[in-house]
């Protein structure tokens, strides 16, 4: 058989590498095998070759890939582990590249955790599977064609980007194509919890990683026609008028434990104007319904509400606030978990919205414990975020920060989707493409950890699902910014 693939793997030991390296080695299909490598003192493994970089897998490496690969398709391995690969995986991947013309071929695979294996499936990818943080695995399958292009049309120095601008590259192209087969065996060596690894690309040790996935990423959306220029709309808050300046409004269910403070930061806020709280109590049975009514009972700026519907999740219990006759021009969140950081943080937010005429603001928030004592990763406030770009970075990452404030009568135009993850998230995204964001950069939420929060610790499945669905919200707006500019 004629020799179809060209295989670059990240260099570690030897022991690890060649045990993955004779794989690929004794398979038919496999011409040769490079070793990436930033040590200048590596020394290949028999049969293969050593291909030195500045970064493992920066921009100079993806053109070192393009240069050396005299194959149809190239197999990367993206991170330095070890794989192995079942039966006839090599082939399957080659065979559905060649039948679905794909740009790149990636699948499902079984992760080693301390000693067990486990299913690790994958997700589909979509036009808005912008996240770099994209899972796909650690074995990807590229047309040759479509790496030499991205080599050729990046005029970017990546030092970290450079895989991430490869597949956005492919993809603009080509298919990329999901095997949803278990087809090879890798050992996962981040340990940690879901929860704790949702805030990596907001850790400022990360910045300089993250400015260049912005980068490509706009790259990315101005070759696809998707990109918005820094040019908004000017909100006229006087357009209507409303009872109350503002509405804070805490969706709960089942939160006898918290939902008392929640409550109780929000009464002690100070402001200028006026403002009430809607609790919208989704048929608690805990407890938690009892305890709004004492609130309601004592100050007439509470309302209690309970909907006549039984199918609500979040984003409909919102609905039913903001379409209330009584609520505010402003409407801000409050998980039922959380608090205020203090008594101003109503005034900040309101201040926000009339400095900059936006049609939503974004606080920042403390990461703390049940003590409100500060805990890993500390303070997020999303400075990647730039009046300029926010827009369109904002279609890479996988949330824009707390607390989020909007301009009501935009809630109710929108409609806020009936779910109970990623409807601020999808706000967001359309609320920015007409509409500048403020931002205010200091803390002014208490973010609580507890083993109650829904996404302390999620398996693969309910996080793809959360994935999945972000990825949908992204491309319902990647598909309207492509619209808009047509």
């Amino acid at each position: 058989m004629t020799k179809k693939i060209t295989a670059f793997v990240p260099y570690q030991t030897q022991e690890m590498n060649v045990k993955t390296i004779e794989q690929l080695l004794n398979n038919e299909l496999v011409d040769k095998v490079y070793l990436i490598t930033t040590d200048e003192t590596a020394n290949s493994i028999d049969g293969t070759e050593i291909v030195k970089v500045p970064q493992l897998f920066g921009s100079q490496t993806i053109k070192e890939i393009a240069d050396k690969t005299k194959t149809e398709y190239v197999l990367i391995i993206t991170q330095e582990r070890e794989i192995n690969f079942g039966q006839f995986a090599i082939e399957r991947f080659y065979n559905v590249a060649e039948d679905t013309g794909a740009g790149m071929v990636y699948s499902d695979y079984y992760e080693v955790k301390e000693g067990v294996r486990q299913n690790h499936p994958v997700i589909d990818y979509q036009a808005g599977s912008l996240r770099d943080d994209f899972n796909f695995g650690f074995v990807l399958l590229f047309s040759s064609k479509a790496v030499k292009f991205a080599a050729e049309s990046n005029d970017k120095d990546y030092k970290f980007a450079g895989l991430y601008d490869l597949r956005l590259r492919a993809s603009q192209n080509y298919p990329l194509v999901r095997i949803g087969e278990y087809i090879y065996i890798a050992e996962e060596t981040d340990a940690r919890k879901s929860g704790e690894k949702l805030f990596d690309y907001v850790d400022p040790k990360n910045r300089e990683v993250q400015i260049e996935m912005e980068t490509a990423v706009t790259e990315h959306l101005k070759n696809t026609g998707a990109y918005l220029k820094p040019e908004f709309k000017e909100v006229d808050f006087n357009e209507l008028d409303f009872e109350f300046e503002a509405s804070v409004i805490i969706p709960v269910k089942n939160r006898a434990k918290t939902i008392a403070d929640a409550v109780e930061s929000v009464l002690m806020q100070k402001t200028n104007f006026k403002f009430n709280l809607f609790i919208v109590d989704n048929y608690s049975n805990d407890g938690t319904t009892d305890i709004i009514k004492s609130f309601a009972e004592k100050d007439e700026r509470v309302i209690h509400l309970i909907p006549e519907r039984k199918d609500l999740q979040i984003g409909g219990c919102w609905n039913e606030a903001a379409h209330h006759p009584k609520c505010g021009k402003f409407s801000a969140q409050l998980d039922s978990d959380d608090i205020y950081s203090d008594e101003n943080t109503l005034q900040k937010i309101y201040d926000s919205f009339k400095e900059t005429k936006c049609g939503m603001v974004i606080g920042t928030y403390k990461m703390t414990n049940f003590k409100l004592e500060e805990i890993p990763p500390g303070i997020i406030d999303h400075r990647e975020w730039t009046p300029e770009n926010g827009r369109n970075n904002a279609l890479r990452i996988n949330g824009l920060g707390a607390p989020r404030a909007f301009y009501t009568p935009l809630l109710r135009k929108i409609k806020i989707p009936n779910v109970s993850y990623g409807e601020d998230y999808a706000l967001g995204l359309a609320i920015s493409r007409d509409y500048q964001i403020g931002r205010i950069y200091e803390p002014i939420y208490m973010c609580r950890r507890w083993e109650g929060n829904s996404d302390a610790e999620l398996d693969v499945i309910k996080l793809n699902n959360n994935n999945y669905y972000k990825d949908k919200i992204r491309t319902y707006e990647f598909l309207a910014r492509q619209r808009k500019n047509a």
